[in-house]
């Protein structure tokens, strides 16, 4: 009976999830879809989605963060941010670790969701997975986006719904842009979500949410070599990971092959 009861409390707040994501953009869009067509407006869109709908968000669904940076985000240079990846969380996450606009590369798919999609299209670099022609306008977009000053966010994992891997292998395209604009990377680690607000309502909790940044990386430091960098930055986010004190994705990649696998 409480297992039944736990299932459809998850469910509900999932649900009030969605509700609260979509009530500052169906309240805000007319000023959200006005700011699409100004040639700096994307500054607007980002102020809103950092200051109001992320809190809003995050705090509607009893979350607080607790970030930590090595250092002050460098200002005045482009930056690559990557982290890993595991939650419906994490998008609003990055909003209020990053004060510097930045622009997401995300899934050609979320453009289709109604309202949202048409902001979507609009202020992200959208990719779809299965045809090369897209992944090759993920570069002249990023070159675009450099060029007017924005940081790049990807989150590069591979099969990143997968939630028994603790981190999954990187894609090539964070570094490959890295490496061709000559950019620094900011890694960082998200260490909460998996275990408090997965992708699948198995399990999770309100709470703090902790975030951890890392020094810098400059792809010269690896003679510009795209699949050294690759294996670097994926090295300090896996370490970040295995080294959380609280072992919180351990404990949801525990969780996840028990339902997967209950009799064991």
């Amino acid at each position: 009976m409480y297992l039944i009861f736990q299932k459809f409390f998850l469910i509900l707040w999932r649900a009030w999830f969605y509700i609260l994501a979509s009530i500052p953009v169906l309240i805000l869009f007319p000023i959200l879809a006005s700011l699409c067509f100004l040639k700096k407006g994307y500054n607007g869109i980002f102020w809103i989605a950092r200051y109001i709908w992320s809190p809003f968000v995050l705090f509607g669904c009893g979350f607080y963060l607790r970030i930590e940076y090595k250092k002050p985000f460098p200002k005045n240079i482009s930056h690559i941010l990557v982290s890993n990846h595991t939650s419906y969380l994490d998008p609003f996450i990055m909003f209020r670790v990053s004060k510097t606009p930045f622009v997401f590369v995300g899934k050609k798919e979320l453009s289709k969701i109604p309202i949202f999609g048409f902001i979507y299209k609009r202020a992200a670099i959208l990719v779809d997975r299965s045809d090369t022609e897209s992944r090759k306008n993920v570069y002249i977009r990023a070159k675009e986006v450099i060029k007017n000053g924005y940081n790049v966010c990807i989150f590069p994992e591979r099969n990143y719904l997968d939630n028994k891997l603790l981190l999954n292998t990187f894609k090539r395209g964070a570094f490959k842009i890295s490496v061709d604009h000559q950019i620094p990377i900011i890694p960082m680690v998200f260490l909460d979500c998996k275990r408090k607000f997965p992708w699948h309502i198995n399990y999770g909790f309100p709470g703090q949410l902790r975030v951890k940044t890392f020094e810098t990386v400059n792809p010269k430091t690896f003679n510009f070599k795209i699949e050294n960098l690759n294996n670097h930055i994926r090295k300090i986010i896996l370490d970040g990971l295995i080294s959380d004190p609280l072992q919180s994705n351990q404990k949801a990649i525990e969780l996840e092959k028990k339902y997967l696998d209950p009799i064991s």
